[in-house]
């Protein structure tokens, strides 16, 4: 539960989310440096998705109430600039204080968003209180089960971040300060990680059906533990080959878990159908993962792996639920149907099989075509959060 203060602020990031994924496949088109893309597509779309939801989410599960104004508008304003400076130091131009910069700024914004969500949740951290509603006692057991590795989430921003900043500067590091080492450890256990858990907690809410206990009771821990092993494993030998089996099985699981509650209920929503073939793409890009991991590395399997788990898993996933918490049919204006969230994720679907089989095959008039697409899905993606969140906030 949330004050309407901090409300307002949530949709905000949501739009802020929702620009960085036109700035994202923009640059793509214009054939942006891979770096450049991460920035946009995870800092930007990605985790300011995170960090709106969370704010709405995160409170509720654990019983407690967000009653915070400020600290949701100054996190913004960094991670918003941290962002657009880590962006700009990604390209070849600035002096390379900009990447300075940006990295203080998004630390500190993380910081600014961990310290409210954890205040909030001071004295229930291990979860036991879920916020688990009147009459959902047979989905208290995965509530339950699920808040710590909420917690687990938040500890992977938090030293993906720290690992973003400390290499410009005088704080030691934990790693090497490798980029894809700190890329995974805030994609796949920041990022990725709150989808497990938050997802195991939503999508049997929209489902109207529990979650199989077993499956979750696997995901979780598989998810939780893999990232570390891929970051410090990255490149080969045993920690990286046994992270990215964990990480396959947790993706394995977490399609299971959402497919079986798909099956399962006669609830059908293009959100809800979003999310199924967010998670069909994830177990594409944990397959390529696999094949890192036993000595099948080039360029185009990166990129294609890059694009499956981005633009697929997270960005549909992504989409899919925020149709479902802000369905089209919520505002009054030209293009609010469902109708127009098909043509999002059809568009978004489409583009990413051919930038994935264009860039594979060498073909590149088949990844222009892709980028084209997926363009199209994100400009019409932006008009209607924009529109929706301009909707909900004034009534």
């Amino acid at each position: 539960m949330v004050s309407a203060g901090s409300s307002r602020w949530s949709r905000r990031f949501v739009v802020f989310s929702a620009i960085s994924l036109v700035l994202w496949r923009l640059g793509a088109l214009a054939g942006v440096p891979r770096r450049t893309e991460v920035v946009l597509a995870l800092f930007g779309f990605v985790f300011h998705m995170v960090f709106g939801m969370g704010y709405l989410l995160i409170p509720s599960y654990f019983e407690r109430v967000l009653d915070a104004k400020w600290p949701p508008a100054i996190q913004l304003g960094l991670t918003g600039i941290g962002t657009g400076l880590l962006a700009v130091a990604s390209l070849p131009v600035g002096p390379p204080v900009i990447e300075l910069v940006g990295a203080t700024a998004w630390f500190l914004g993380v910081i600014v968003f961990l310290g409210t969500i954890l205040w909030t949740i001071r004295d229930n951290v291990a979860g036991r209180e879920t916020g688990t509603g009147a009459g959902m006692e047979e989905l208290e057991w995965v509530d339950r089960y699920a808040n710590p590795f909420m917690i687990v989430a938040l500890g992977y921003v938090l030293v993906g971040s720290y690992e973003l900043l400390a290499p410009g500067s005088p704080l030691p590091g934990i790693t090497d300060g490798y980029v894809p080492r700190v890329s995974h450890l805030l994609a796949a256990g920041g990022a990725t990680v709150l989808v497990f858990t938050l997802g195991v907690r939503i999508a049997p809410r929209f489902l109207g059906v529990p979650a199989r206990k077993e499956l979750v009771a696997v995901v979780l821990p598989a998810g939780a533990l893999g990232p570390a092993l891929l970051a410090y494993g990255l490149g080969g030998g045993p920690a990286f080959i046994a992270g990215a089996i964990a990480e396959a099985t947790a993706m394995v699981g977490f399609t299971g878990v959402y497919g079986l509650l798909f099956a399962r209920s006669d609830r059908r929503t293009v959100g809800l159908f979003g999310v199924l073939v967010g998670v069909i793409c994830g177990i594409a890009g944990v397959s390529l993962g696999l094949s890192f991991a036993f000595g099948t590395v080039s360029s185009e399997l990166i990129t294609a792996h890059l694009q499956l788990n981005l633009l697929g898993f997270l960005g549909l996933c992504i989409i899919g639920f925020a149709m479902q918490f802000f369905p089209p049919t919520a505002g009054r204006f030209k293009g609010a149907t469902e109708t127009t969230v098909w043509l999002v994720i059809a568009a978004l679907l489409g583009g990413l099989v051919f930038i994935v089989v264009g860039t594979l095959s060498e073909v590149t008039i088949l990844a222009t075509t892709g980028d084209v697409l997926a363009l199209t899905g994100a400009v019409v993606y932006g008009y209607l959060v924009i529109r929706l969140m301009n909707a909900v906030g004034s009534r």
